[in-house]
């Protein structure tokens, strides 16, 4: 498969190392990556070869257990640091979890389209894909190391629950996720808030999605209090819960008859990271027709597709809360690539984002517009799916699918691909909107039947970089060694 964008491709497992997309921190390998997170220069790693899958490999795909793939997968990116066997024990105890015997199955919602329903984990989210992996690959490393580490992660809903669900009872690992107060569900509130462990603590941030970004980047980027603290991430900045996203697209489009005929997708997305799993999948060979961006009202990424310029705009409220998001971390690691892995224009832009909320996508721009398409569904155009899909079909979309489901219908009505939307949720996560849209409140399953009276402990801070690491320092156990 040939290399796209100045990124090479190679076939040899061994040799795949990861750098930063703003080229002044070392090169790591896939386990020092697991553990840090974010680059030490505030760039974002990628492994610096692309691994691809062949044809034969991506058929044999087909009705294979989901850990099966999943070890194939994601092997090649660990260059060595984990043999497969161990991969996959780790997988198939991750994936043991989920409610659903196919983990992430397929449901046609008409001739030829279909929801991959990802919310099958224990948050009904589709971060729980990679989260549950991510925790068994972070003690494993941690272990070997005789190491603990604190993550700290923000989220703008199911990040959250989705890392204190994984995590929680871990003996060497303390979980802080910070959350915009007021901006998610009170189910996502709640699968933060409610568990009784010890190492996982909720934090609640006066602002924005974006805000809470801004505090865990500022936190990772004082490397002194970082290397004291052993942070580590697990939002999608780290690159393993990129790597264990792209499982579902290689799933899905062998159980619809990849690589034979090529596939559409459509992924609701406001940090980029669901969809760049997609073109990762891709670049590994796998045979994708169309990736569209699916946005709601908060616009940014089809803005930035239909103007080659990423211009930040106030924060707007709806009803799919986990993409009311302005700064798409994750955008970064794909501008690295189309721009031809030029280091320099990503600290430039990165840098004019910061100060002036916008930058040009200049080279990056042409790449961007022929890889992907891009659509945004206001508010009426998602509660109208919502009740189309269920009159005609009797399927109950939640907002966020709703808009990939919009998406697809507007960016290819006539194609003969089969396409799929990316079901990044269950309903039953925003009762509220829910209701609203249809008159019905959708129940949670019985597992989760004490949740909403369950009561909460979290805590409230102003959006203050000093507060906030304060709370960290105070609620983190002290680390046996530094992460390196």
């Amino acid at each position: 498969m040939a290399a796209r964008h100045g990124g090479p491709t190679t076939q040899d497992f061994e040799d795949v190392t990861y750098i930063s997309t703003r080229g002044e921190a070392l090169s790591l390998t896939f386990e020092d990556v697991l553990l840090n997170g974010l680059a030490r220069d505030g760039g974002l790693y990628l492994p610096d070869v692309w691994p691809t899958l062949s044809a034969e490999t991506i058929a044999g795909f087909a009705g294979k257990p989901f850990a099966d793939v999943a070890t194939e997968v994601i092997l090649p990116f660990t260059q060595g640091s984990i043999d497969r066997a161990t991969l996959h024990e780790m997988a198939a105890d991750a994936y043991s979890r989920f409610d659903h015997p196919a983990v992430t199955p397929l449901v046609q919602i008409d001739r030829n389209r279909w929801v991959l329903e990802l919310f099958h984990g224990p948050t009904l989210a589709f971060k729980d894909v990679a989260m549950q992996l991510l925790a068994r690959l972070m003690d494993h490393a941690l272990s070997k190391r005789g190491q603990r580490a604190t993550i700290v992660g923000a989220t703008s809903g199911d990040t959250g629950g989705a890392a204190v669900e994984a995590f929680r009872g871990s003996k060497r690992v303390d979980v802080i996720v910070l959350f915009p107060d007021g901006r998610v569900s009170d189910v996502q509130r709640r699968m933060m808030t409610t568990p009784t462990d010890a190492n996982v603590h909720a934090v609640a941030i006066k602002g924005t999605f974006d805000d809470c970004q801004a505090l865990v980047k500022a936190m990772f980027n004082d490397h002194a209090f970082r290397d004291r603290m052993s942070l580590s991430g697990v939002n999608s900045i780290n690159w393993a819960r990129i790597v264990a996203q792209v499982t579902y697209y290689f799933v899905a489009a062998a159980a619809l008859g990849a690589p034979h005929r090529p596939m559409r997708f459509a992924v609701p997305t406001g940090n980029f990271g669901d969809i760049l799993a997609g073109w990762v999948a891709k670049r590994m060979g796998l045979p994708i027709d169309q990736l569209v961006i699916a946005s709601n009202a908060n616009d940014i990424l089809p803005r930035a597709h239909a103007t080659g310029v990423y211009e930040m705009r106030s924060v707007v409220e709806t009803s799919s809360p986990s993409m009311d998001i302005q700064i798409s971390s994750n955008f970064e690691r794909f501008l690295f690539e189309a721009s031809g892995r030029d280091a320099g224009f990503i600290r430039g832009a990165m840098g004019a984002l910061s100060q002036g909320g916008r930058f040009e996508l200049g080279a990056a721009a042409k790449p961007f517009a022929t890889e992907f398409g891009a659509v945004a569904a206001d508010e009426a155009l998602v509660a109208e799916t919502i009740r189309r899909t269920r009159a005609a079909t009797g399927y109950l979309l939640d907002p966020h699918t709703a808009c990939g489901v919009a998406a697809l219908e507007a960016a290819s009505p006539q194609s003969a691909s089969p396409g799929i939307v990316l079901s990044t949720a269950h309903p039953a996560k925003f009762p509220d909107a829910m209701e609203k849209i249809t008159g019905v409140r959708p129940a949670l399953p019985p597992r989760l039947s004490t949740l909403l009276d369950a009561p909460e402990r979290f805590e409230v801070l102003d959006n203050d970089a000093a507060a906030v690491k304060a709370f960290v320092e105070r609620a983190a156990r002290p680390a046996t060694a530094g992460a390196q």
